[in-house]
């Protein structure tokens, strides 16, 4: 147990510095993130496949019904792991929490139903992106992370960052809400996830 929440926490800090990064490139083109922003946030994703760690989104649509507690416990080492970059975010001469906010505020504004129906989308792209780069097919992941975001489709480890950068202000006047939006994307990236376990007969995904 030990070693597989130290495993999902490096995660997090691979996609919450994928995530700065391209909070970053939102803040110096003045937009809520650019592509090339979208591009290099493809660094997280190949972090975690490299070094094969515990990533929600890169278990979940491989992980059997017994292991759903473990998948669970990668999902809060991977939240510990992106609330370390959060705090290295606050020391950034960069306005990240304002770029932030701005991600959060249209999650808000987007409501917790249409976010999870987003989060299928994304699920989707991951569990595909990994599944390719498990054969060593990497242009997957490398297209994947980028139409993923510019898609708009919500992904619950980057999410978690970019929430844990928001000021706290923000967060006492709408912690309901954000815990509901954030949970119906966790959600939704579980069944995008298990997307094609779902559609495709059993011998097509365990051959």
């Amino acid at each position: 147990m030990i070693r597989l929440l130290r495993s999902s926490i490096f995660a997090g800090i691979a996609i919450g510095t994928a995530g700065f990064g391209f909070l970053a490139s939102g803040v110096q083109s003045d937009t809520y993130g650019s592509l090339a922003g979208a591009v290099l946030f493809s660094f997280g994703l190949l972090t975690v496949v490299g070094y094969k760690l515990k990533l929600y989104t890169g278990t979940a649509g491989f992980i059997m019904k017994n292991e759903i507690g473990n998948l669970f416990l990668i999902l809060l080492g991977n939240i510990a792991g992106c609330l370390l970059m959060a705090m290295l975010s606050r020391v950034s001469p960069m306005d990240i929490q304002a770029a932030a906010q701005n991600i959060l505020e249209a999650r808000l504004r987007t409501g917790a139903l249409r976010c999870g129906f987003l989060g299928i989308g994304c699920g989707f792209i991951m569990t595909t992106a990994v599944q390719f780069a498990r054969q060593n097919q990497y242009l997957p992941l490398l297209f994947g992370v980028p139409l993923f975001i510019m898609c708009g489709f919500t992904h619950c480890v980057a999410d978690a960052f970019y929430y844990l950068c928001v000021p706290l202000a923000f967060w006492k006047a709408h912690a309901l809400q954000i815990l509901a939006v954030y949970g119906c994307i966790v959600v939704g990236n579980l069944i995008g996830c298990n997307l094609y376990r779902i559609v495709l007969a059993k011998d097509q995904y365990e051959g």
